[in-house]
Parts: structure tokens; C-alpha cells; sequence
């Protein structure tokens, strides 16, 4: 080959490189657009960054990004505040955020992909794959000997399934916030005591008595924790290195990992305010920068706005983005169908956080329907948040979704509500 020809080809190349430059640029961030042009209000999407920007102001948040994004395309993606109030850093774009429960819905859908898989179904026993679950017991309270409550244990009249973790029925719970003997059980277990991995913790847990008998009952839990542990099982690989594999790093998900320990990212993890830390009973907000064993399915992911609108954007496509499919358009209607009415024999226990007008599907809160609901989203809307404060919500009818990333415990349900009224004053058609 002459060097001429060799030169043509070199050129030819490069050529090719820098055509495809621009498009693998794209595939990592959604495509945008005015509001006014997919049917919202930029005058009112303003109003709400202007009432997180008082708030800011006021010292009760130190910041927040939030998106909203309808028909494809991102309408509104704005920072404000503080990254970190404390250091005075203003909030980037791609500030990273504890996410907490937020990661349920990311576990539960690595979980449906290898049901899609034929891996496992819905209706396996769990102690298919964790063995320590074949033998549970449901604590009882009872008066004792003095009158004060006193914990008895029974066994559980069946066993706990794969569909019982997705949808918190599994009788497990968590002992950070609510009464009950049960409850303070866990709390003196002291679960995440020692750096577990997340087969031990999954041991400890498997030996305290559950809250409820199997299937009965709507209860938050560590039940996506051991979710989590079953895709590990199942899948010969850790919690990560799974999602990594199948649903971080082909969506263009760069910043969504479970630890920060890379000196490069950690300048970008937002903080809470000092004051506010605090989401439970000894259950203070983590240092992602402290790299740990324990990869919790349930509330141990770190990510950014943009990361997690990709996540919801492949959702609200019927399980596809850029071409490639991640989940079946039938299972995603099942994920987000109600999965805990009274017609299917659950009770919403004392402590149901779906809320009035609520059920709950495979990983997310499900609408039922107009009305009930102090929210003007209609049925079908799904959505959860962290304790953190995140949160985001799908509307399919209103072919939109959005993201609230903020640090405040305190402040998260506040938020929630304030941003469903406003985002929704802003849809014009």
C-alpha cells in the first residue's frame, strides 16, 4: 500500500471518528427542548426554582436540581443553591446526591431482567436462592406477666417470595422509624454493625422474626435489600457489578455507582445542611465517600439528576432508549400495576407511605385513579423518593417525568408535594 493510500484511509477514519463523535455525545444525554414546545410553561416551571431559590435564601434547604422532562425531551433542568453550604460551593448540573430509596426501583428492575432472563420468577420461594429464609418466624405481641407488651414468635404460614420483596410484602421491615416490639428487635440487632457484605447481612436479618405473616401486609422494609442479594445469587455477580453491566453503563448512567471513593467525584456530592442529617431512629445520612461491603439494593446508590432521567426516560419508553431494550413492555405494565389492593388479600399496614390514592406496584408507587389523592397527577402515575430527599415521579398520560434531586430529610415530603402542584401547573395541554 503507498503511503498515499495509506494517508487516504487514516483520513477516511478519522473522518468517520468525528461523524460519530457528536452521536455518542448524544446518546449520553437526553435531547431538549423549550417548554412551550411540549406543552409546559416556562413562567411557571420558573416559579418553582424561584420558591427552591427563597428557600435557599431562607436557610431551610442548601440547594437543589430539578428536571422535568415531557415527550423525550428535557424542558427544564435548573440548579440552584449550594452544593455543599457549609464550603459555599454552588450546585452544579451533575451534583451527586444520595439517592437512598430511589434505589428500589433501579434494584427491582435488575431483578426483572432476569426473570426476563428465565433466571427466576416472581413466585419463587426466596429461600430458593438464600436458604436462611426457609424456616421464618412473625413476631406477636402479647400482654405480659405485668401488663407491658411482651414478643412471642409463631412460624410463617408461608413462605416469602421473590414478588413479595418487589412489593414489601414480605413481612420484613425496618426498625429505624415506627413502633413495635419487631421494630426494636432490629434496631438492637444493629444489622450493618462490622462492615457486613451483603450475604451476612442478609444471615443476620434472615434470623430476626418478621413483622407480619408473608403476603399479608404493606410494610416498608429491607425487603429490596434482600432483593438485591438474590440478583447477586442468581446472577454470579455483585449487586453492582450486574447493574454496572446491564443497566449503568449502557445507559450512559457514569455517576450512578454505590460509593464515591474517587477523589475526582467527591468534590461534586452534595451535602445536607448540618442541622439536618437525621431520617430515623440512629439513622443519620452516610458518607458515600467511605467505600463499604455492603451494596444495599434498597438505599445505597449515589447519583445525578441526568443519570436518573435516563433511568426514567427508558421507563416511560416502555423499557427502550437509544435502540437498545433493557425490559419488555409487558413487564413494565406489570411493574407498575397495583400489586397490593385488598382484592389480592393485603392490608396497607399502620405506616403506609404509598398514601391515599395509592397502591403499590413492582418497585414504585402506583395511581390508581383520578382523585383520592391530594395530587393532580391522574392514574398511572408511579413514583418513590429517598429519604434523603430525592424524588421523582412518571406520568405515562402526560408523557413526562420528573426529577428532584435535594439533601433534606427533614423537609422531603414538604418538597414532594410542592413540586407535584406547581409542575403540574405548569402542563398546558
Amino acid at each position: 500500500m503507498t503511503f498515499l493510500k495509506r494517508r487516504a484511509l487514516v483520513r477516511t477514519a478519522l473522518l468517520g471518528l468525528s461523524l460519530a463523535l457528536p452521536l455518542l455525545a448524544t446518546a449520553q444525554s437526553l435531547p431538549t427542548a423549550r417548554p412551550e414546545s411540549v406543552g409546559l410553561s416556562s413562567e411557571r416551571l420558573q416559579k418553582l426554582t424561584d420558591v427552591l431559590k427563597a428557600d435557599v435564601a431562607a436557610g431551610k434547604i442548601p440547594g437543589a436540581v430539578l428536571l422535568v422532562a415531557r415527550q423525550g425531551k428535557v424542558a427544564w433542568f435548573e440548579p440552584v443553591g449550594k452544593l455543599d453550604a457549609a464550603a459555599g460551593t454552588p450546585m452544579p448540573r451533575d451534583g451527586i446526591f444520595r439517592i437512598y430509596s430511589m434505589s428500589k426501583p433501579v434494584t427491582t428492575v435488575a431483578a426483572m431482567m432476569l426473570v426476563e432472563d428465565g433466571r427466576m420468577k416472581l413466585d419463587d420461594p426466596v429461600a430458593m436462592y438464600l436458604p436462611e429464609y426457609a424456616r421464618m418466624t412473625v413476631g406477636v405481641e402479647k400482654p405480659g406477666a405485668d401488663g407491658k407488651p411482651v414478643l412471642e414468635t409463631v412460624p410463617a404460614r408461608r413462605p416469602i417470595t421473590v414478588q413479595d420483596l418487589m412489593r414489601h410484602t414480605s413481612g420484613l421491615t425496618y426498625g429505624f422509624f415506627g413502633p413495635g416490639l419487631v421494630k426494636q428487635a432490629y434496631n438492637a440487632a444493629d444489622l450493618a454493625a462490622g462492615d457486613p457484605t451483603s450475604a451476612e447481612f442478609s444471615q443476620r436479618l434472615a434470623k430476626l422474626p418478621l413483622a407480619y405473616q408473608p403476603g399479608t401486609t404493606w410494610d416498608y422494609s429491607y425487603s429490596t435489600d434482600i432483593l438485591g442479594r438474590v440478583v447477586e445469587v442468581v446472577s454470579g455477580q455483585s449487586l453492582y457489578q450486574f447493574e454496572k453491566a446491564r443497566l449503568f453503563d449502557p445507559l450512559g448512567m457514569k455517576d450512578t455507582t454505590y460509593y464515591v471513593p474517587e477523589p475526582a467525584r467527591q468534590p461534586r456530592i452534595a451535602e445536607p445542611l448540618p442541622s439536618d442529617r437525621s431520617f430515623g431512629v440512629g439513622a443519620d445520612l452516610n458518607d458515600p465517600r467511605i467505600a463499604r461491603k455492603l451494596e444495599s439494593g434498597g438505599g445505597g446508590l449515589v447519583s445525578t439528576a441526568s443519570d436518573y432521567a435516563r433511568f426514567l426516560q427508558m421507563l416511560l419508553n416502555g423499557g427502550t432508549l437509544d435502540g437498545t431494550r433493557y425490559l419488555g413492555p409487558r413487564t413494565l405494565a406489570l411493574m407498575t400495576t397495583d400489586h397490593s389492593n385488598a382484592g389480592a388479600g393485603i392490608a396497607p399496614g399502620p405506616l403506609y407511605l404509598p398514601g391515599p390514592g395509592y397502591g403499590f406496584g413492582l418497585g414504585f408507587a402506583v395511581r390508581r385513579n383520578d382523585g383520592e389523592a391530594p395530587y393532580p397527577s391522574g392514574g398511572g402515575e408511579y413514583n418513590w423518593g429517598g429519604a434523603g430527599g430525592t424524588y421523582m415521579w412518571v406520568d405515562p398520560k402526560n408523557e413526562m417525568f420528573v426529577v428532584l434531586m435535594l439533601q433534606s430529610p427533614k423537609y422531603r415530603t414538604h418538597y414532594r408535594s410542592l413540586a407535584r402542584n406547581m409542575v403540574y401547573a405548569a402542563v398546558l395541554k
